[in-house]
């Protein structure tokens, strides 16, 4: 018997889906039944390593740099129709990087603007199947970060084009929504989870004491694009454990 969320059948493409977050979320719709595709920077899927986070196995993969917008409008299309679109790509620059314009150019082309460009190229496809926009942000979008001005300045920008993509989408049968992760343990966060006194200070300022995992923001993208979530549109979900309050 089907489930709301059951994906059998359903097509997924998940930007920034080699690893980490990305990676958990397009598992998360391969169980359920979805035929998954995931974008990533390496030339194969073979040149990943399981100790970052990433598990291929199952999943289609592509290489695409979505910071170059011309390689986004070359890139083949990974399906004939498209059911579901994921855009979990990101980066960081540490070190005070992204106070200097290459830190700063390369985040923001990453972060926010490949955003765009990607849900440009796909738009046709989810109007014929009435599809859906995931948008992975970050909670650093509704806060200052003092050392990531890109990142902050990109995640909020992903937010708010969550909220006008939805709007202008909605009446084409699009959804738009998004989802907010807080502290989640990935490659791009060993800054502090494999740092035991920085994280030790990360946990104390989390209600759940605990940082999350891709698993579980496997389980709010399956929401916001299932029918459960019907009548959600523009909105980005916080799944932070409680660490914005």
């Amino acid at each position: 018997m089907a489930t709301d969320t059951d994906f059998t059948g359903k097509r997924v493409l998940v930007v920034g889906g080699s690893s980490g977050i990305g990676n958990g979320i397009a598992h998360g719709f391969r169980e359920r039944g979805a035929e998954v595709v995931v974008w990533g920077t390496k030339a194969s899927a073979a040149d990943y390593d399981p100790a970052d986070g990433s598990d291929l196995s199952g999943l289609g993969y592509a290489q695409v740099d979505v910071g170059d917008p011309d390689a986004i409008e070359a890139a083949a299309l990974p399906f004939d129709t498209l059911d579901v679109l994921v855009l979990c790509q990101g980066t960081v620059v540490y070190k005070r990087g992204e106070f200097e314009r290459a830190g700063w150019d390369r985040v923001m082309a990453v972060n926010l603007d490949s955003l765009m460009h990607c849900a440009r190229k796909f738009k046709a496809q989810l109007i014929a199947t009435k599809g859906s926009v995931i948008i992975v942000s970050s909670i650093s979008g509704l806060k200052a970060n003092i050392g990531n001005p890109a990142y902050a300045a990109s995640k909020a920008g992903a937010i708010s084009l969550t909220k006008t993509l939805g709007q202008a989408w909605g009446p084409e049968g699009i959804r738009v929504n998004g989802l907010a992760p807080g502290l989640v343990d990935t490659k791009l966060t060993r800054v502090t989870t494999q740092n035991p006194e920085r994280m030790a200070g990360a946990l104390a300022t989390i209600p759940q004491r605990r940082a999350g995992l891709p698993a579980d923001m496997a389980g709010a993208a399956i929401f916001l694009a299932s029918p459960l979530a019907a009548y959600v549109t523009g909105h980005t979900l916080v799944v932070d454990g409680g660490l914005s309050l």
